[in-house]
C-alpha cells in the first residue's frame, strides 16, 4: 500500500477550515497538512484550556466527516521570524501579537515563543487524534522555515568577512536550540523545510545547520524537491544522504527552462507567471522533477510518512491543479517490493 496523499492547505488558508477540507476530500486526497495562518491551526486556541479542547474535538471532528487524516502543522510563517533580519515585509506574514511594535529583536523573540508553543499545541492536538488513526502516526511534526541571518550573503559581494557566516550558524543555534528543547520535552519533530531564504538551501547548508545544533534528532527536513532544480542541486542525492532526517515530504513541481532566458535563477526581479523567467513552480508533473525517481529514492530511504501536496502554479486554476496533482501522486506513489523479484525462478 503507497503511502496517504494529502494536501497542504497553506495556499487555501483563505478559505474557512470547514471549505477546505470539503474540497480536499471531492479532490481525492486522504487528509491534509494544517497550516498555523487562516482559521485552520489556531496556536492560542489549541491551548486556551478547555475552550482549546473543545476547539480540538471541533477540527477532529470535522476532519472525520469528510473522512480525512492529519499528520502534521505547519508553521513556516512564524519561524522565518525566528532568525531574519526583520524589515516591513514580515508584518505580512506575522501574527499581529507576534510582530507587535515590529522592533526587530522583540519580533524574533516572540516568534521564538510562538514556535514553542506551537510544539505545545501540535502535542495537544495530535494527543486527541481518534484511537485509529492513532496507529497510524508513528510521529508528530511541525513543519516550517527557521529564517536566516545570513542570506542577504549569498552572493559574497561585497566580500564576506572572516567568521560572518560562522556567526551566522551559532545565531541559529542559539536561537532554536532552546525552540527544540521545547520540542524534545513534547516528542514532537521539527522538519526545516529546506529552501532559500532558511539556514538551509541546498545539501552544504544542510549539512552544516545539523552541525551546528550537534546533529540532535529532533531537528529534521520536510523534503520539497521543488527548491532543489531550479537551484541545480541534486535532490536525489539529498535523500540519499539526509534519508533517515526527512520527517516529512512535500510534493511540489517546478519548471526550469532547457535554454538561457532574459531572466536567470535569481528572477531578475520579474513576478512568478511572468513569461520571461527562468523557472517556475509548476504544478505536479508540469515541470523538471523526476518523482519516479523520488519515490524510489524514498523507499530505499524508508519513508513512510504522507506525501503533501504543496500546490503552486501562477498559471493554472488551484482546483484543476489540485484535482490533476492527487491523480499524480496517487500514480507515482508505489510501495516498495517486499519481495525479490526473480526468487519464483528457483526451484
Amino acid at each position: 500500500m503507497g503511502r496517504p496523499v494529502t494536501l497542504f492547505t497553506g495556499q487555501w488558508a483563505d478559505l474557512p477550515f470547514e471549505a477546505a477540507c470539503k474540497k480536499a476530500k471531492a479532490f481525492g486526497y486522504d487528509g491534509i497538512e494544517l497550516p498555523c495562518w487562516g482559521d485552520h491551526f489556531e496556536v492560542e486556541k489549541v491551548l486556551d484550556g478547555k475552550a482549546g479542547a473543545t476547539y480540538i474535538k471541533r477540527k477532529w471532528a470535522t476532519l472525520q466527516k469528510y473522512g480525512l487524516k492529519c499528520y502534521a502543522v505547519s508553521a513556516h510563517l512564524v519561524g522565518q521570524g525566528v532568525c531574519d533580519l526583520i524589515d516591513a515585509r514580515h508584518q505580512a506574514i506575522l501574527p499581529a501579537a507576534v510582530w507587535g511594535d515590529g522592533e526587530p529583536e522583540g519580533v524574533r523573540q516572540r516568534a521564538a515563543e510562538e514556535m514553542k508553543n506551537t510544539a505545545r499545541a501540535a502535542r495537544r492536538f495530535f494527543d486527541a487524534a481518534p484511537k485509529l488513526f492513532k496507529k497510524e502516526l508513528n510521529r508528530t511534526v511541525v513543519n516550517g522555515f527557521t529564517g536566516s541571518s545570513i542570506w542577504h550573503l549569498i552572493y559574497s559581494f561585497p566580500p564576506v568577512m572572516p567568521g560572518q557566516i560562522e556567526a551566522g550558524y551559532a545565531d541559529f543555534a542559539k536561537r532554536w536550540n532552546p525552540i527544540l528543547d521545547v520540542f524534545d520535552e513534547h516528542d514532537v519533530k521539527f522538519a526545516l523545510e529546506v529552501h532559500p531564504t532558511e539556514i538551509a538551501f541546498d545539501l552544504v547548508s544542510a549539512q552544516r545547520a545539523l552541525e551546528a545544533i550537534g546533529h540532535r534528532k529532533t531537528f529534521g527536513f520536510n523534503y520539497d524537491p521543488s527548491h532543489f532544480v531550479y537551484q541545480g542541486v541534486a535532490y536525489l542525492q539529498f535523500i540519499r544522504e539526509f534519508g533517515s532526517r526527512i520527517y516529512h515530504v512535500h510534493m511540489k513541481d517546478a519548471w526550469k527552462s532547457a535554454v538561457p532566458r532574459r531572466s536567470g535563477v535569481f528572477g531578475g526581479h520579474l513576478p512568478f507567471g511572468h513569461p520571461e523567467r527562468f523557472w517556475e513552480f509548476r504544478s505536479l508533473g508540469h515541470g523538471s522533477v523526476n518523482f519516479e525517481e523520488i519515490i524510489r529514492q524514498l523507499n530505499f530511504a524508508a519513508y513512510d510518512g504522507p506525501l503533501s501536496v504543496e500546490w503552486e502554479d501562477q498559471n493554472m486554476d488551484r482546483e484543476h491543479g489540485a484535482k490533476e496533482a492527487c491523480e499524480f501522486v496517487r500514480k507515482v506513489n508505489f510501495a516498495n517490493s517486499s519481495i525479490v523479484f526473480d526468487a519464483q525462478f528457483d526451484r
